[in-house]
């Protein structure tokens, strides 16, 4: 708060008289972020409808990355965050979904509702030293086979990934598997 009170030329206690600890300020920021998140324009898919909103937000967040762990570590959902969860189960109930598949596809797109994703842990750093390198690759090659086959195989595997193509990957992957889900009936048996 001391840093912002310098940033701004004031008092922290001044600060005090508009909010009333650090995080209320962080939550008024994020709630000020995400209301440029922009209506996408409205398909007759959902899918569409609900990837243009994450989509939408993906490209907002990534811009101010302090967001992201705002809204992990808020106790509270903020009103904004409210409404851009509620854009998002609006696009799939008028598509058709049952609350009971709008529940579980919201538990299924998780942080991705706002345009990230938590990653696969990192994975070790293969040594500059190529004799280093190939003993370490032959450990890893009898340790973790199918790590290797994948990193060896898979084009652009074991380089730097897209992670737009990736994110974009994984949120149709998912929409897809809660259509079909729609189109089968299915609901969870509770």
């Amino acid at each position: 708060m001391r840093r912002v009170a310098e940033r701004l030329g004031v008092t922290p206690m001044a600060l005090y008289k508009h909010v009333t600890h650090r995080s209320q300020l962080v939550d008024d920021m994020l709630d000020e972020l995400l209301s440029r998140i922009p209506e996408p324009v409205h398909s007759a898919d959902w899918r569409a409808n609900v990837r243009a909103r994450v989509m939408a937000a993906r490209t907002l967040l990534v811009v101010h990355p302090w967001a992201r762990e705002a809204i992990e570590s808020s106790p509270l959902a903020t009103p904004r965050v409210l409404a851009h969860m509620d854009a998002l189960m609006a696009a799939m109930f008028a598509g058709g979904l049952s609350a009971d598949l709008v529940h579980h596809a919201m538990h299924a797109l998780s942080t991705r509702m706002w345009g990230f994703t938590r990653d696969v842990l990192p994975t070790p750093r293969v040594p500059d030293d190529p004799g280093e390198r190939a003993e370490a690759m032959a450990g890893y090659a009898r340790s973790y086979p199918a790590i290797v086959r994948m990193a060896m195989t898979a084009p652009g595997a074991g380089t730097e990934c897209d992670d737009d193509a990736e994110f974009a990957f994984a949120l149709d992957l998912l929409l897809e598997g809660v259509e079909r889900r729609r189109l089968d009936g299915w609901a969870s048996g509770r």
